[in-house]
């Protein structure tokens, strides 16, 4: 006669066994994923810094987890309009146009600063012995932007420039997209440009300190002539199609990463950090509205 002990335990070994046949299931479907990050840096400051997170995900997923630098910011989003990236590093501006766009995508961890916060800024930077001191100071001078989709490098400042009445492509000599924040950076060190959009935490953290560290610029060689109004912070973001239970485990690893794997976390934000929290994609609503604004620019533009 099964007793209720009995019952209890042969449910939950059906249960046990219907978890792991789940696994499986997704584990044949998805033998490998894919994260990938927008071209914020150099490729191999960038591979330095997250080949710790790639092991640390493999053992944590249970299936390899490779790393792809995307060579512009839509590669990310059309990588993952196709089912190819299963995990991405965001900007905000290249995340909202994802949405906006149709991309089935989910953000669900967020970055935080050392001090907590969850925003950042957009800076223009120009050489400190330069005589600039405003972004009026810049007529007829060369101007450096990041990406087409880069928040702090584009559409932040085009926003702002609009609401001080100045066009850029007619008020600057010339507008270049660098292709990253660091090319941007290392324009206006060569000369190339007069001044170059950024991104910027605080006085302890931002590209430039994050270059200097690297040997590549000096922070006191340049100065902000501008900041933004404070920015939503970088997204993590996987696809919705995925199965619930790969997306758990997702989530899982990158929220236990402090207890779990504290050096992984610490090499990508090199100490400057605090550990990642959950985010959806509403916190992404006003730069869907700041994309679509700086969108309907481009189109009086033409």
């Amino acid at each position: 006669m099964l007793n209720r002990r009995t019952l209890i335990a042969a449910g939950a070994a059906l249960a046990l066994s219907a978890g792991a046949a789940c696994a499986q299931d997704w584990k044949a479907q998805y033998p490998e994923l894919t994260f990938a990050i927008i071209p914020a840096e150099n490729a191999t400051g960038v591979t330095e810094r997250f080949a710790p997170l790639m092991d640390y995900l493999s053992k944590e997923i249970g299936v390899p987890v490779k790393l792809r630098i995307a060579n512009d910011y839509a590669a990310v989003i059309e990588g993952q309009r196709a089912g190819n990236i299963h995990i991405a590093s965001y900007g905000p501006a290249s995340f909202a146009r994802a949405l906006k766009t149709g991309v089935p995508v989910e953000a669900f961890a967020i970055e935080v600063n050392g001090d907590g916060t969850k925003g950042y800024h957009s800076v223009l930077y120009v050489k400190a012995d330069s005589p600039y001191t405003s972004i009026e100071d810049l007529k007829g001078k060369n101007l450096c932007l990041v990406d087409p989709n880069s928040t702090s490098g584009n559409n932040v400042p085009r926003f702002a420039m609009n609401k001080m009445g100045l066009k850029p492509d007619e008020f600057f000599a010339k507008v270049v997209y660098a292709g990253s924040h660091e090319n941007a950076v290392i324009a206006v060190q060569q000369g190339t440009c007069d001044a170059a959009f950024n991104w910027w935490n605080d006085e302890s953290e931002s590209n430039l300190k994050r270059m200097e560290r690297k040997g590549m610029a000096k922070y006191d060689d340049y100065r902000i002539i501008y900041k933004s109004d404070l920015i939503v912070n970088s997204p993590y973001a996987y696809i919705t199609t995925m199965p619930a239970d790969l997306k758990a485990k997702i989530r899982d690893a990158f929220f236990s990463i402090g207890k779990n794997d504290p050096a992984a976390f610490e090499k990508i934000y090199e100490g400057k950090s605090q550990l990642w929290q959950p985010v959806d994609n509403e916190a992404y609503t006003p730069i869907i509205e700041l994309i679509t604004f700086v969108d309907e620019l481009r189109k009086k533009k033409s």
